[in-house]
């Protein structure tokens, strides 16, 4: 898609690049995935409600963009670290959060390889994506329209603060399908890397989530820590190889001397932020679709029966079977086996994590296990995040419901013990609002 306009239109609207500032050659942005084309049908999230390419984004990237052509704001910063770090500040994003990845599956492809890849950062709010050289991506939470997609133009000679792009209709065709819950939303593969960075199509990819098991995990990432399982991590491939061999487990505790690590914020792709990730962006999905397809069966029950009560009918029947989901993907429900001696990651990024969320009587949903699960308390910090926040308040509702159902009436998770539930209830009834 390519767009030319000579005066800035800043008015923002999702999907079809209407923030104008010079030739886009393709403005998508492809933070966790590889690109693959244009995506060709009406989905549902275009039809009211929604109307996604239509409504005004609201999320702080559309913010940051009205600032910068009114000249209330500037970027930050005269490096491109510098600038990048300005925009995870903005997004509260943490820098402890990084992650490399150096397999061409991005918009970026032509600059990434493994001696230059491209740092991911997060927060359970957003995703920043940056390879040196290249531009500043953004996936960001929009309370009405979800997942929005955002490109922060660094071309040298230009003004990048006056250059911020909105264009999904590239990204939505990876980013808006069955993997992504059929809504706009964020994922993650793993796949197999060739010294250059090209993907060995032969040996396969994988979409993963906290349910996938850790020896098929992290292809085309780097990865710093340990892990008692084998897993894909800090390796490349030729087409010789075969997808099972099995092989030993390449480590780094740092990437000093792997890579040029003054190119990052940091020299660290944090095992454990990796596992978060992948936790994170399936809840994620689930959640804004929920919402979407709550909201379009509200909609369309009331179009066709406008004295009826559609929490009665289908939306109700929506959100009850949403819950349901959304409450096995929060409980860590089918969560992958660590092996018997777990992992080991970067304290920085667990203490900065584990701070940003609220405690009850000591306890916390963000406090580490990392032995033979991920958290010691098995519920999501996402019932934190802006997603769950403005959920429509009957789905919100089925999933208290749910939950409550599950952690004190002692419902299905057998292998969830009535100690650890009753922590989580005590700690959701003091923390989560509604609850």
């Amino acid at each position: 898609m390519k767009v030319l306009v000579r005066k800035p239109d800043f008015r923002l609207r999702a999907g079809d690049g209407r923030l104008r500032l010079r030739v886009l050659k393709a403005a998508g942005v492809m933070i966790l995935s590889l690109f693959c084309g244009f995506a060709e049908a009406v989905d549902f999230w275009e039809m009211e409600p929604i109307r996604y390419s239509d409504t005004p984004a609201t999320d702080p990237i559309a913010k940051l963009a009205e600032d910068l052509a009114t000249g209330r704001k500037t970027i930050e910063g005269n490096t491109d670290v510098e600038k990048l770090r300005f925009v995870l500040k903005l997004l509260d994003v943490p820098v402890e959060s990084q992650m490399l990845v150096f397999s061409q599956t991005s918009q970026q492809n032509a600059l990434i390889r493994p001696k230059n890849p491209r740092c991911l950062f997060f927060n359970e709010n957003a995703y920043v994506g940056f390879v040196p050289g290249g531009d500043i991506e953004v996936i960001t939470h929009d309370p009405v329209l979800g997942m929005t997609f955002y490109l922060i133009d660094m071309a040298k000679g230009k003004e990048p603060d006056r250059i911020v792009s909105r264009d999904s209709n590239v990204c939505l065709a990876c980013h808006g399908t069955r993997r992504t819950e059929s809504v706009p939303g964020v994922l993650v593969r793993s796949v197999h890397p060739d010294e250059n960075g090209h993907l060995i199509l032969k040996l396969g990819m994988d979409h993963i989530d906290s349910r996938s098991p850790i020896p098929i995990r992290w292809g085309g990432y780097y990865v710093t820590g340990r892990s008692s399982l084998p897993h894909l991590g800090n390796r490349v491939y030729s087409e010789s190889d075969e997808r099972d061999t099995e092989r030993e487990p390449i480590e780094h505790q740092t990437l000093d001397g792997v890579i040029d690590v003054s190119k990052y914020p940091r020299n660290t792709s944090d095992i454990v932020s990796l596992m978060l990730l992948e936790h994170q962006c399936r809840l994620h999905n689930l959640l804004v679709a929920a919402s979407m397809e709550y909201r379009r069966m509200f909609w369309f029950s009331k179009s066709l029966e406008p004295s009826g009560n559609p929490d009665e009918g289908r939306a109700g029947r929506s959100a009850d079977e949403q819950a349901i989901t959304i409450v096995d993907a929060m409980l860590f429900k089918d969560e992958a086996p660590m092996g018997d001696g777990g992992v080991d990651g970067d304290p920085a990024f667990q203490e900065m994590f584990t701070k940003r969320f609220p405690e009850a009587d000591g306890e916390s949903l963000a406090e580490f296990h990392l032995g033979s699960r991920l958290f010691k308390n098995r519920c999501s910090y996402m019932i934190y995040s802006e997603a769950f926040k403005v959920l429509p308040e009957r789905v919100k509702n089925a999933v208290f419901a749910r939950l409550k159902k599950v952690l004190e009436g002692g419902k299905d998770f057998p292998d969830m013990q009535e100690k650890e539930r009753h922590r989580i209830a005590g700690i959701l009834r003091r923390t989560v609002k509604g609850y």
